[in-house]
């Protein structure tokens, strides 16, 4: 793609959703860490509700590392998949504590060792949390970034290593809060509102009926 392309689109988004940004409240990398591990499959609007008492239980990793996976699941309950995210938070506090002295680690490798994160979890608070200039890919990056041919790719994965390829350094973050902006509001997985869509033109997916397709 060209570059022109690339930031005409990322221009449009831009208009579109000014200060775009991340909807988890957190105020430093542990909270946007637990917050991160419980959006999983769950709305970031969900997980708010739950992690301002989470927070006020447990502020800290050693308090988070030191309670009872039940006394967690009982906190965070009307979460999907509760019980399990509950042990993912306790074991990976414990190994905060343990090998990190209770601070969250700044880079992939370490993180990806927590109980619970996986890249998208891992990029989000590198991005977020400490400015690294990387892009979390979850399914409405994937989907609105592979309709747009910012990426021609099968599989989230894929698709990171194409936006890291061909986005301009610098605004690998601020892409990933467009899209995810862009994925909710317009270019939903089901019947998008292509007539409603800034970057339609850019799409090979739009249909200029406003009809929506259906596709990711």
């Amino acid at each position: 793609m060209q570059k022109g392309r690339v930031e005409a689109i990322l221009e449009a988004l831009r208009v579109a959703y000014p200060g775009a940004r991340s909807r988890l409240k957190y105020s430093n990398a542990f909270e946007l860490l637990v917050a991160a591990i419980l959006s999983a499959q769950t709305t970031d609007d969900q997980v708010n509700k739950v992690t301002a008492e989470l927070f006020r239980r447990y502020p800290t990793a050693a308090a988070l590392a030191a309670a009872d996976p039940e006394e967690v699941a009982a906190c965070i309950k009307s979460l999907g998949l509760y019980r399990m995210k509950a042990a993912h938070l306790v074991a990976a506090c414990r190994i905060l504590v343990s090998e990190y002295g209770g601070r969250v680690p700044d880079n992939l490798q370490d993180l990806l060792r927590l109980p619970g994160v996986g890249r998208k979890v891992a990029n989000v608070v590198l991005s977020n949390a400490f400015g690294r200039d990387v892009i979390a890919v979850d399914t409405h990056v994937f989907r609105v970034a592979n309709r747009l041919g910012l990426a021609r790719a099968g599989d989230v994965l894929e698709t990171e290593k194409q936006l890291m390829a061909i986005l301009p350094p610098g605004t690998r973050g601020e892409a990933h809060h467009l899209l995810i902006h862009h994925g909710r509001a317009v270019c939903r997985a089901r019947r998008p509102e292509c007539r409603q869509c800034v970057v339609s033109s850019y799409c090979s997916d739009a249909d200029h009926n406003g009809r929506g397709k259906t596709s990711q």
